[in-house]
């Protein structure tokens, strides 16, 4: 049986709040679990001492047991001390998207264009300088 520790949603619409469990990973989300390991409020601040509350010796009890942490019970037992931390690489998640790719390019284009167009007009002048002052003379 692959065990799992991971969060099962409660609470209303819009009102989340989370028990923290260990369950059978066939089992559904909200569905039958084996035993309560604690809870996450995400709706208290985050330095909230009731935000996230975990009964850390039957969390290890499991751990030892071959259970796997999701990746936001990961998080809350690495912000506890209980597991080492671990490296996330995921470099594309800072990238934008396909359709703001596009319009930076876009605008980069156009400053270029912009940039092109005022140095035009500026090396125009400096050529007729000569003439002006060949004129004057």
């Amino acid at each position: 049986m692959a065990m799992k520790i991971r969060l099962a949603r409660g609470g209303s619409k819009k009102r989340p709040f989370y028990r923290v469990v260990a369950a059978d990973s066939r089992m559904p989300r909200d569905g039958r679990y084996i035993e309560k390991l604690g809870t996450y409020n995400p709706l208290l601040p985050k330095d909230s001492e009731e935000r996230v509350q975990l009964n850390m010796e039957r969390v290890k009890y499991w751990l030892g047991e071959g259970a796997q942490p999701s990746d936001r019970v990961r998080r809350f037992l690495e912000a506890a001390g209980d597991l080492p931390k671990t490296e996330r690489n995921n470099p594309n998640k800072a990238k934008p998207g396909k359709k703001a790719q596009e319009r930076l390019d876009e605008k980069a284009a156009a400053a270029e264009a912009a940039a092109e167009a005022a140095k035009a007009p500026a090396e125009a002048p400096a050529e007729e300088a000569p003439a002006e002052e060949a004129a004057a003379e």
